[in-house]
């Protein structure tokens, strides 16, 4: 009888989706050509819930992601990409954009959503918002590269989630990111993109990394148990 989810224990629910995580991650690759199959919406809704449930410091999320699928402007981002022809072949691009710095009133909104979804009151949350407003005190610059930090976590959530959907998805720094802003009309928003993700599926007869062996550094090199 093959086994399912019903007539399982946890422990084997648990060896089997984590078995299928790291089937997913072998078989994803930064993706080099794609073939301009669209992703069905309830694939890419499962994508940008996970990039959603990402954590971040403070549990702030000082970043936008903004989704992109108009080819006019996909062609317009290309030529900010440094013309990777993978940015017009995609279903979708993600442009992963951070706060030009953490403001007062980010700060509130987030405190009031917290406080009316768990039914509790604001001045209960009085810790959680002095640790936040910690952050007011640094430059705008400084909160960028934090930002930036707690952005690329949520990319890392959306790139795994893409891989489980057997979605290729390919990271992507390799831009101009003030050309990207002026064509995105980011700045006026008061943000600033820092890296891209690129959501499609691979041209397995065009792309020579599509069966190339996936490289990575051996266990012993890369971990050190102290």
């Amino acid at each position: 009888m093959i086994p399912t989810q019903n007539n399982m224990s946890q422990e084997e629910i648990a060896m089997m989706n984590g078995e299928h995580l790291l089937e997913a991650l072998h078989w994803r690759y930064a993706t080099k050509c794609m073939n301009g199959k669209k992703v069905p919406e309830e694939t890419l809704e499962k994508i940008l819930e996970a990039i959603r449930l990402a954590p971040s410091s403070f549990g702030i999320q000082p970043y936008t992601v903004i989704l992109i699928e108009n080819k006019a402007l996909l062609e317009k981002i290309k030529s900010a990409a440094n013309e990777q022809p993978v940015v017009v072949e995609a279903s979708h691009i993600l442009v992963f954009a951070v706060w030009e710095n953490v403001i007062q009133k980010k700060i509130d909104d987030l405190i009031y959503q917290t406080a009316t979804e768990r039914g509790i009151s604001q001045e209960s949350l009085h810790e959680e918002r002095s640790r936040m407003e910690s952050q007011l005190a640094f430059p705008p610059a400084t909160n960028q590269e934090w930002a930036a930090r707690q952005a690329y976590i949520a990319l890392g959530h959306g790139l795994i989630a893409a891989a489980l959907e057997q979605v290729d998805a390919t990271p992507m720094e390799g831009f101009n990111p003030s050309a990207m802003d002026a064509i995105l009309g980011l700045r006026e928003k008061g943000l600033k993109s820092v890296v891209l993700m690129v959501l499609g599926y691979r041209d397995a007869e065009r792309d020579p990394l599509a069966n190339a062996k996936k490289i990575r550094r051996n266990k012993e090199s890369l971990f050190i148990k102290m």
